[in-house]
């Protein structure tokens, strides 16, 4: 079984056509069908049920093709591994990161990785932490700042902790307050109008978790938006939402605090344990850890680091 052949079964697993696989392969089609009956001479199984212009995996084929996107990805990583090798002078990074944190965290720290390490590709897949989760097992992402799930991560995956991060309610400076107190209570949002996230979406885990407990469901305005969209309705005065502090501070809306213990999150970075991220990755977690440590001081109301920085002489730990 060579890498190459894998290559050709995915291409033809996902174009579901050999004459398709082989252009985007930029191979003859010949060269491509005489590959995967090699594969599947080899396997001493059937990979495809051929019929005319009906391309199927048989269960054989279902079985390999998630091993074989696997091994493919580790040996992309492992290639970029060498090449990044002499001081990172090129290579890539592929980091996940929450809609909220690339509308907070994430700037700031790609731009520090950007300026230490300008020859470095960033590649930024935005997405909740449950699509993330799976991306990253996949051997997809490099690392993912996800939002830690309370029934914990997949066995594949490894996460340390980073921040815990209050959570708020914003309003629209125009409209009346939500409530005459300095803080506002979960109960308090029974008949207020929300504008909540999609669905997947992390945050709206979090709100619609914490209205059930406190005995009611959370009526919706608006629902269906990303985090630029919800901040959007929210300033035009169609609801509130729940939202992290690191968000509210630089949406320019009115913030009010929840009534202790209120709701928090924990913000997390994760990587595959069975491969350790490449050197260009390690790199970017390193400055991440940096540059949390340097604003220590300076979080924003209700959040609190969770991790010291890793020296930069150190060896990578998990």
């Amino acid at each position: 079984m060579q890498l190459h052949q894998l290559r050709y079964f995915t291409a033809v697993a996902d174009t579901r056509h050999f004459t398709k696989a082989a252009s985007v392969l930029h191979i003859a089609q010949p060269s491509l069908s005489q590959q995967i009956r090699a594969l599947e001479k080899e396997l001493g199984t059937e990979l495809f049920q051929r019929a005319r212009g009906n391309i199927t995996l048989t269960d054989a084929g279902e079985a390999l093709l998630p091993f074989a996107r696997r091994i493919i990805a580790d040996a992309e990583t492992a290639r970029r591994e060498v090449a990044d090798a002499v001081h990172l002078e090129r290579g890539r990074v592929r980091l996940g990161a929450t809609p909220s944190l690339c509308a907070s965290l994430i700037p700031d720290v790609l731009r520090v990785f950007h300026d230490q390490y300008p020859k470095v590709a960033l590649h930024v897949d935005e997405g909740g932490s449950q699509n993330l989760v799976r991306t990253l097992a996949a051997g997809e992402l490099d690392l993912a700042l996800i939002i830690t799930p309370q029934r914990g991560l997949v066995p594949a995956l490894s996460a340390t902790e980073l921040l815990r991060e209050e959570l708020v309610v914003v309003s629209s400076p125009e409209a009346e307050p939500p409530i005459q107190g300095k803080r506002i209570g979960i109960e308090d949002l029974r008949d207020q109008p929300l504008v909540m996230f999609r669905s997947g979406y992390d945050l709206r885990e979090f709100t619609t978790a914490a209205c059930r407990v406190a005995g009611f469901e959370p009526t919706f305005t608006v629902e269906g938006g990303e985090m630029d969209a919800v901040l959007g309705f929210v300033r035009a005065g169609l609801g509130l939402a729940v939202v992290p502090r690191m968000v509210a501070d630089r949406s320019g809306l009115r913030i009010t605090p929840f009534t202790p213990p209120g709701l928090q999150r924990t913000i997390a970075v994760a990587h595959r344990k069975d491969v350790a991220p490449p050197r260009a990755a390690q790199e970017l977690r390193r400055v991440l850890l940096e540059h949390l440590w340097t604003r220590s001081e300076t979080l924003a109301p209700g959040t609190r680091l969770l991790r010291s920085p890793v020296p930069a002489d150190s060896s990578y730990q998990p």
